[in-house]
């Protein structure tokens, strides 16, 4: 199955040097970033450090009879959980730690604590996109954790337990002074987005906004590579890249040269986008998940895993067993 064409993330692919001086960032079969196992939240060797080395240190969960009690007997019996990750994704979601082989990151950490709270060992595959969810259909997967939004569509085929909010954020150069809410604070700007995603079409909507209220449209750049992005900002032919969220937060807080300047639903003011652990459609785990993730959530397990990875703004209050999706696309 191929992404919905509005959800479709594109984030961070290769190590990202964004000028003289910064922080490289690890991404899949990158180089280690210069500190060794970790990188700084902030130029310059300030601020906490993102732990990327292969020794995690993760934060586990333990056991929760009522939740275990959910998992299907067939899949209890195996005392695993074969969970599905991304094989090209980014940090902070999925990503290589500087062994180049021992997979990390925010959704590895979920998992394992859904894993852990259903007493089961998590064992991490990673697929392209498209065989994430052949896994699922052909039964090979229990769970899929790589940033899948709950959509009308995917709902026909898979069940949904929430564990994050499916954000948006506009970054801008560090000190910009600009705040971005709406279409008119983007009206006459030039602003980045990769093709084919949820964030262009909310990108090109808000422009033809502008234009029937008589303000200026957005100038659209794209890119190919990241780095090109992120050098066209610093330089000052862009005033923004618009993008996932994750990507954002990780990329402010070790290159330390942007901002955020404002973040939106995934769902625009459609629905409120959610991120969800995805499963195959009446396999008789959903309801597992979502007891495990409501466990960890309220004893702040979750909590600090989304600290570690700067993503505490995703965090949701609940989980929630297929949530209203974004909206169907006209055939």
């Amino acid at each position: 199955m191929r992404s919905h064409p509005l959800n479709r993330r594109r984030t961070l692919t290769a190590a990202l040097v964004i000028a003289a001086g910064s922080v490289a960032l690890t991404a899949c079969g990158g180089a280690a970033a210069s500190g060794g196992n970790s990188v700084n939240a902030a130029a310059g060797g300030r601020g906490p450090k993102i732990n990327i080395g292969p020794d995690q240190h993760r934060i586990h969960g333990t056991k929760d009879p009522e939740s275990a009690a959910l998992v299907p007997a067939r899949v209890r019996e195996t005392g695993a959980l074969r969970i599905g990750v991304s094989a090209d994704g980014s940090p902070p979601l999925t990503f290589h730690a500087t062994d180049d082989k021992t997979l990390i990151g925010v959704e590895e950490d979920i998992a394992t604590l859904v894993a852990d709270t259903l007493g089961l060992e998590p064992r991490f595959e990673p697929l392209s996109w498209e065989n994430l969810f052949v896994g699922l259909d052909s039964g090979k997967l229990d769970a899929v954790f790589s940033n899948v939004t709950v959509t009308e569509e995917r709902k026909d085929k898979y069940d949904f337990a929430t564990y994050r909010l499916d954000q948006l954020a506009m970054e801008a150069k560090k000190g910009s002074g600009w705040k971005v809410r709406g279409p008119k604070d983007v009206a006459g700007r030039t602003i980045a987005v990769d093709s084919g995603t949820n964030q262009e079409k909310i990108l090109v909507d808000w422009s033809k906004e502008n234009e029937k209220a008589g303000r200026k449209p957005v100038d659209i750049k794209y890119f190919h590579k990241p780095s090109d992005t992120y050098l066209a900002l610093q330089s000052g032919r862009l005033d923004g890249f618009f993008g996932p969220n994750p990507s954002a937060a990780y990329h402010v807080n070790t290159a330390g040269q942007t901002e955020i300047t404002g973040t939106f639903s995934g769902g625009g003011d459609r629905v409120r986008g959610e991120i969800a652990a995805t499963t195959k459609k009446d396999s008789g785990l959903v309801k597992a998940y979502a007891a495990a993730l409501r466990k960890v959530i309220d004893n702040g397990r979750y909590g600090k895993v989304l600290a570690r990875w700067g993503l505490t703004g995703e965090q949701l209050k609940t989980s929630r067993i297929n949530p209203p999706g974004l909206p169907r696309t006209a055939s």
